[in-house]
């Protein structure tokens, strides 16, 4: 079937669909959360990065949402989706449009990695934990908590 509308109108149409977020992944790990009592956290708050410089060369603080954050112990938790984060195991790239998706995706990795060097240089500490592994819960919210518990202890 052919598209009732241009191209320029089917991009112009689908830019504006905005995502919300992998709520489903989250919901997830809130249930696990809460299954083990862990404490202390809230969603998606925005923590300021250090100064950079951007394109233009104009000085900016960036700001990033970690899906999980533990403010007073410092940790940030990322839910990342297989497929967005290019998960060695069970990310994929769609064949159409291979070009595209390559780089989509490696900036998305990119963003990623400096993220976590970013927030690690602000003394947080950063857990990604891949959608596929909310399977192993016990094994994540028990390094969690190992850490949660390590830096109470550390004042």
């Amino acid at each position: 079937m052919t598209d009732v509308f241009s191209k320029r109108k089917r991009s112009a149409l689908m830019s504006r669909i905005r995502g919300r977020g992998n709520k489903a992944t989250e919901l997830e790990f809130v249930r696990l959360l809460r299954a083990k009592n862990v404490t202390g956290w809230r969603r998606h708050v925005s923590i300021t990065l250090p100064k950079q410089k951007n394109e233009t060369g104009i000085s900016k603080h960036p700001r990033v949402r970690p899906d999980f954050v533990f403010q007073s112990s410092r940790i940030a938790v990322f839910i990342d989706g297989c497929f967005w984060h290019g998960c060695p195991i069970h990310g994929t790239s769609p064949e159409n449009n291979r070009r595209f998706w390559s780089e989509k995706l490696e900036g998305n990795r990119k963003r990623d990695r400096h993220v976590t060097r970013q927030l690690r240089r602000k003394k947080w500490l950063v857990f990604r934990f891949w959608e596929h592994q909310l399977g192993q819960g016990e094994e994540l919210i028990g390094r969690l908590r190992r850490e949660l518990k390590l830096r109470i202890e550390q004042g």
